[in-house]
């Protein structure tokens, strides 16, 4: 007959058990628990729109303080109807036309395609967009658009008639329409940026009015 061999029982002290623990605790540690923490959102949408700023105001110079006191070369040193911020009247206009030659007028054409186009685009879209960021009321905010929206309608407008002075017939109505358009959309341009400015002058004494009250309070 076989041997039958007793099973001892085998006695393991304390501290085994918690060696044999650790692991597992460390392993329970290491694995994910499956809840995800979601992940702040850095993007600063005011970032871009003041890049967007700084772009209008840098087609501003190009277009009005380089392109078009250049323009002067080619018209025996008139100023453009585009810088005559309160109008023009038909000799102004024949004394122009008379000055330009088809190469200045091209290249007035040219201008009013490119940069005249962009600037008041581009000032319309960043300029809405900032006063959704600064202006939370909904009808304050429309009254606010109704600036740049005016003025982008307007630059085009005026674009698209000053060029027809000098390639059509000329007539004292396309100048006085051109005029009006050229006055309102300065108007408008010079309302627009007292807009920004003093809704950035008033949201700066707000934050410093803050930060004052936030230091009183810390030192009493």
């Amino acid at each position: 007959m076989a041997k039958q061999v007793k099973k001892s029982k085998e006695y393991r002290k304390p501290n085994q058990f918690r060696e044999q623990q650790l692991p597992t605790s460390d392993s329970a540690a290491a694995r994910p628990t499956g809840k995800t923490v979601p992940q702040e959102n850095k993007s600063n949408p005011m970032i871009l729109i003041s890049v967007g700023l700084v772009v209008c105001v840098a087609l501003f110079a190009y277009y009005h303080l380089l392109t078009m006191v250049q323009m002067k070369d080619l018209s025996d040193s008139l100023a453009m109807p585009d810088q005559r911020i309160f109008g023009y009247t038909t000799s102004d206009i024949e004394a122009l036309r008379a000055a330009m030659d088809s190469d200045a007028v091209g290249q007035l054409n040219y201008l009013h395609k490119t940069a005249g186009f962009l600037f008041p685009m581009f000032t319309a879209v960043f300029t809405m967009l900032l006063f959704i960021r600064w202006i939370p009321s909904r009808r304050s905010r429309w009254l606010a658009w109704l600036a740049p929206i005016g003025f982008a309608v307007t630059d085009i407008w005026e674009n698209f008639a000053i060029d027809a002075l000098f390639t059509h017939d000329l007539s004292a109505g396309a100048v006085l329409l051109a005029s009006i358009l050229t006055t309102i959309r300065w108007a408008l341009l010079i309302i627009t940026a007292g807009l920004v400015v003093g809704l950035g002058a008033f949201r700066a004494n707000r934050g410093l009015k803050r930060k004052l009250l936030a230091i009183r309070e810390g030192t009493d």
